[in-house]
């Protein structure tokens, strides 16, 4: 891949004053024959495969980090489903492996492992059900481990029934030790991707080979930084055709970083997620953003719509500089890690009713949003379905990573510290949905689930 001179200048211009890095690094690995007829086996097996398979990941990471100049923000591991690893009724035997997981992660120097991972959009019998139930003794007793439930699918549905349980489970994590962070570590998703870098939804998928590296990178401080250099008459079609300048070149540069780290550990290059994905930092904002094409606060009348700009041009931009795109890439929305998002939801610019028609153009659904401890479980289950409604009926990928906080009111700001950021506790529509969820069963899929 050649670079000219002005490239390379304008590349280390976005790291040293626009916040672009390399948000993660994910090595997929795979662990089906790692499986034994015992759990302690089973555990030994997964242990001496990572660290096998991750020998030089770390170091080779580091190396190109410092070599290249561009900041490489997480390191991670994202392994077979845990719930193809083992087939138990015993909520031991999951708090035993995930354990020996967490264990296996800090070891190794990793930020986060993914994969404790469930497909549950057809049905919950007793094992995935106790696969579930043991996630709040598990978030709250490992520091690395990351979980993700599937109970929606364009294919198949939504099982209304898992999202019952799930919605529990949830309550029942951030309360176990009063701690709302823990809920970080879990999602709800509709139709994952098989390639996803992105932490808490990442798991290898089983179609993807021994090992892969995917990458995500993040950029947008340097959007808002090119769109802040367009002239002040420069309509809309200047807007996005800027944005997608951009994206090809942080998509370049990830591309780049991604297959010079597989080049050296000699396995396969995957993808390049595109994500915009915030941080707490000053200016690195997908909320200022949509503020500096044309609106007071993101929220506002028209935010739908130049979101919806965004995500189209960051696509386009990412599609022409790579034929490896994948994961979810596009724009996510996390009210606590954007600075800008969580003040429109204080100062009311922002509901969770506008945030909820935002997903439908947006890369990933409600994300990092804190709630009142004491929400009735149905309105939870509620949130979660019309979520996963709009991700099966869109065939796009849609999850909900929400934070209940323990006597927490609406109003109210949380501090969850580092790169999840802090933000207000948003106020949920208390209108009862009960009804629903007392009748059960599945939301049968979309007719245009057919058309294959």
């Amino acid at each position: 891949m050649f670079f000219t001179t002005e490239e390379i200048l304008e590349t280390i211009r976005m790291v040293q004053t626009e916040h672009l890095d390399i948000r993660t690094i994910t090595l997929g690995v795979n662990l089906l024959d790692c499986r034994r007829d015992r759990l302690e086996e089973t555990v030994i097996s997964i242990s001496k495969r990572l660290k096998e398979v991750t020998r030089d990941f770390l170091d080779v990471v580091k190396k190109v980090e410092l070599e290249y100049g561009i900041p490489i923000v997480n390191r991670r591991v994202a392994i077979t489903p845990v719930s193809l690893l083992i087939q138990s009724e015993d909520i031991e035997e999951y708090l035993y492996l995930s354990k020996g997981l967490d264990k296996i992660a800090e070891e190794m120097g990793l930020d986060f492992i993914g994969g404790y991972t469930a497909f549950l959009e057809y049905e919950i019998n007793k094992r995935g059900l106790a696969f579930i139930k043991a996630i709040p003794l598990i978030l709250n007793e490992t520091s690395r481990l990351c979980a993700s439930i599937v109970v929606a699918s364009t294919r198949g549905g939504i099982n209304v029934d898992a999202i019952k349980e799930i919605a529990y489970i949830i309550l029942d994590t951030a309360r176990l030790k009063n701690n709302p962070i823990s809920c970080a570590k879990l999602i709800v998703m509709s139709n994952p991707p098989p390639d996803n870098p992105f932490m808490a939804g990442a798991f290898q998928g089983i179609e993807r080979g021994e090992k892969v590296l995917n990458v995500g990178i993040s950029g947008p401080g340097t959007v808002r930084a090119a769109l802040e250099r367009l002239p002040k008459e420069a309509n809309l079609i200047d807007v996005a055709e800027e944005i997608k300048r951009i994206a090809f070149k942080i998509t370049r540069a990830g591309e780049f970083i991604g297959k010079e780290i597989s080049k050296r550990l000699d396995i396969k290059f995957g993808s390049v997620d595109i994500s915009l994905a915030p941080t707490p930092d000053e200016g690195d904002s997908v909320g200022k953003i949509i503020e500096k094409i044309g609106l007071e606060h993101i929220g506002a009348p028209g935010s739908t719509a130049v979101l919806f700009l965004i995500n189209d041009a960051i696509k386009r931009g990412g599609l022409m500089a790579s034929s490896s795109i994948g994961g979810l890439s596009g724009t996510f929305i996390p009210v606590s890690e954007d600075k800008s998002i969580a003040e429109a939801v204080s100062c009311g610019a922002l509901t969770l009713e506008k945030l909820e028609a935002l997903t439908n153009v947006c890369s990933v659904g409600l994300d990092m949003i804190p709630i009142p401890g004491d929400i009735d479980p149905y309105s939870l289950m509620g949130i979660i379905l019309d979520e996963m409604a709009i991700g099966v009926m869109a065939n796009k990928t849609t999850a909900v990573r929400i934070l209940p906080v323990p006597g927490g009111k609406p109003g109210e700001w949380i501090e969850l510290g580092g790169l999840l950021g802090k933000a207000p506790i948003i106020n949920v529509n208390s209108f009862s949905c009960k009804g629903i969820f007392d009748r059960g069963g599945r939301i049968p899929p979309p007719v245009n689930s057919f058309r294959n």
